[in-house]
């Protein structure tokens, strides 16, 4: 008899500590608090050369970064017209840009310089990666002095 109750009691006490362990593994972790990014609002601008035209409208936060629709226009050319999303580090805008050109989308990197209020494009050389053109060496890339866009009034 002396056995069953030694049994029952041993028994008894590992259901209850399971129990307590099971208990202590349900409860729900707390996810870590995500930043929240605030929209600082929409910016456009607009670049007129000759008869070329571009426009640009970003969507910036509060990391500073970027998504939008960039459009060129080169005189007797295909118009491209797409979507950007980057980010901005310091002074300077860097971007996929994925558009449509002749029936065919591509995806290729842009770099903007902001000064005075007005970005510059940059060019330089550049090469194919993992399905979009790159530029090969940001540090080399020359900032056109005739490509600026300049800011204006957002269309609605």
């Amino acid at each position: 008899m002396k056995k069953v109750i030694t049994l029952t009691a041993v028994l008894g006490i590992l259901f209850i500590s399971c129990n307590n362990k099971a208990k202590e593994n349900t409860e729900m972790p707390v996810a870590p608090a995500v930043p929240v990014t605030e929209s600082l609002g929409t910016e456009c601008y607009s670049s007129m050369m000759d008869n070329n035209s571009a426009a640009m409208e970003l969507n910036i936060n509060t990391n500073n970064e970027v998504n939008g629709k960039l459009s060129y226009s080169y005189y007797q050319k295909d118009k491209n017209e797409g979507t950007i999303v980057g980010n901005i580090k310091g002074d300077t805008l860097i971007a996929d840009y994925t558009f449509m050109s002749e029936g065919t989308s591509s995806v290729r990197q842009v770099v903007f310089l902001k000064k005075d209020g007005m970005y510059i494009e940059g060019f330089g050389d550049v090469l194919e990666s993992n399905g979009k053109m790159v530029f090969t060496d940001k540090t080399k890339l020359k900032f056109d002095p005739k490509m600026v866009f300049n800011k204006v009034d957002c269309k609605e």
